[in-house]
């Protein structure tokens, strides 16, 4: 085999390689999404890009106050960036003040951008299955979250990573959440 065919072979499976490394990091352990609305401000604003970790929750549950992404159920290919509120087990309920309570208890937080002008379903408790999360978003007057029945509860399952970076703009780079 001449030199030139193995300098041509040696840089296709290199380049092989790369793109299934590239591939299983996409698949496996993080993707980049982009943030479209603004249901998340003052935390994340539209048009940031972010890096989302699909790995972690392998290997430990969501905690309260983490930012996920998880698919909307009623729109193929969106997905929603919301804010863990309530935990698996918990009961949660928002009273016509815009308070958050946790099993009967005020919820002390700060990641809210206003008082809260509609509990939706959450005007009722909300019992979490052993493997709900209820999400809302950090602007809490102009997000579609777990009040609305159409977001609902999130299943384990369906959570597809936390946000982890902001990577664009530049001048906001870096971590988010807690």
């Amino acid at each position: 085999m001449s030199k030139s065919i193995r300098s041509i072979l040696g840089i296709l499976v290199y380049l092989g390689v790369v793109f299934a490394v590239t591939f299983l990091f996409i698949i496996f352990i993080a993707q980049r999404t982009d943030v479209d609305g603004k249901s998340m401000e003052n935390t994340l604003h539209h048009g940031d890009a972010l890096i989302v970790d699909k790995i972690s929750y392998r290997f430990r549950d969501p905690k309260r106050f983490e930012i996920i992404v998880f698919p909307f159920r009623y729109a193929e290919n969106v997905l929603y960036i919301k804010r863990i509120i309530g935990l698996p087990g918990e009961k949660v309920q928002i009273d016509n003040n815009g308070n958050i309570y946790i099993n009967d208890e005020i919820l002390v937080e700060s990641y809210g951008r206003e008082v809260i002008k509609n509990p939706g379903r959450a005007i009722e408790p909300i019992q979490l299955g052993e493997d709900e999360y209820f999400v809302m978003g950090d602007n809490r007057n102009n997000s579609s979250d777990g009040r609305d029945p159409a977001v609902g509860n999130i299943k384990r399952g369906d959570i597809i990573g936390r946000a982890l970076f902001r990577i664009f703009p530049f001048d906001d780079f870096g971590a988010v959440g807690p």
